[in-house]
């Protein structure tokens, strides 16, 4: 049940870093999924790098670091996409 929780997650925060940066993106929803569920895998890295502590269980704040995981990899994928 673990895996199946974290991926809706991480499609909630692809969908809310889409609304955030919304934009002509190509892939749609699938990309939209994948880029969420990176970026909340991403997020909770960095976030861990910088000290803020390990991200585990879903909480406000573990939500918020796959959100900006999320807005920073759909940064990311724009960039290469335009080239």
């Amino acid at each position: 049940m673990g895996i199946i929780a974290w991926i809706i997650f991480g499609l909630i925060a692809g969908a809310i870093a889409k609304l955030i940066m919304p934009g002509d993106d190509p892939g749609g929803i699938i990309v939209t999924i994948i880029i969420g569920i990176l970026g909340a895998v991403v997020g909770g890295f960095i976030a861990t790098a910088l000290g803020f502590g390990a991200v585990g269980g879903f909480n406000i704040g573990s939500f918020i670091v796959a959100i900006l995981g999320a807005i920073l990899l759909l940064w990311l994928y724009r960039v290469v996409k335009s080239r």
